[in-house]
């Protein structure tokens, strides 16, 4: 990394530990206002190191692979769509697919954090789906969790030797279905339960979200399969170009 590079990371770290020093508390996209203030800097603290090295990653990309860059916003277009059909599952929130495991597969977790971000910025001003205040929140739980999931999964079915298919169809709907156990968690540190606390809460918002979500990763985990065998059909080049990209960027 350059110097300013350094310094980019260094700074999104620092900022990061601030505002999440634990506090004292008594206690998928989750809409506007839904979370106290403090949770809302908090979840968005966390994504700073995520995005810093996302937007590191990318500039390095379109200065050496331009290629590559339609990849990345195929990437994008992905997640913009297939978030963007949601299905009330609980007040305060939406189910909906995430679109992130597709990037995360292609490019890693903090690229894909870069998009999620901007996909959800788009979809808070432009399709009232999200919010401002908790945008931070939903970054954390759509395109930084999730992403981990997926990208580690399909790491480790490559060691394994699982079949290329079948473990892009694992790693996007495990990842998937851990955006909501992220937003599960989320909503429950927010809102304990009276009588079960933290546990009681968020096992009622899991419960709430499962008849829809499950059926959902699914269908996550079998479009993003289809993509990848267009990808590899129709896009060999711009794949190997990638593939040559992600080895050289951060040597």
């Amino acid at each position: 990394m350059t110097t300013g590079e350094k310094k980019l990371m260094s700074i999104s770290v620092v900022l990061a530990l601030m505002f999440c020093v634990p506090q004292t508390v008594s206690a998928m996209h989750i809409m506007e206002g839904y979370l106290p203030p403090a949770f809302c800097i908090g979840w968005g603290a966390v994504c700073l190191p995520f995005l810093a090295a996302g937007i590191i990653f990318i500039r390095r990309l379109v200065q050496q692979h331009r290629k590559s860059v339609l990849l990345l916003a195929m990437a994008g277009a992905f997640i913009f769509v297939i978030s963007s059909l949601k299905i009330p599952s609980v007040t305060g929130s939406c189910s909906h697919m995430t679109g992130t495991g597709l990037g995360a597969i292609l490019f890693g977790v903090p690229a894909t954090s870069v998009l999620g971000v901007i996909v959800l910025l788009f979809q808070a001003l432009l399709l009232a789906h999200g919010g401002i205040t908790t945008l931070g929140a939903n970054t954390f739980s759509m395109a930084v969790a999730g992403p981990l999931v997926t990208w580690g999964v399909y790491q480790i079915g490559k060691k394994c030797k699982l079949p290329k298919l079948f473990n892009v169809f694992l790693a996007a709907m495990l990842g998937d279905l851990f955006t909501y156990c992220i937003t599960s968690v989320q909503l429950a540190l927010a809102y304990p339960s009276a009588e079960g606390g933290i546990w009681a809460s968020m096992a009622e918002f899991l419960a709430v979200f499962a008849p829809t979500q499950l059926p959902l990763a699914v269908i996550e985990g079998i479009l993003t399969m289809l993509v990848v065998m267009g990808l590899e059909t129709y896009a060999k080049t711009e794949l190997h170009e990638l593939g040559c990209a992600k080895r050289g960027l951060f040597k």
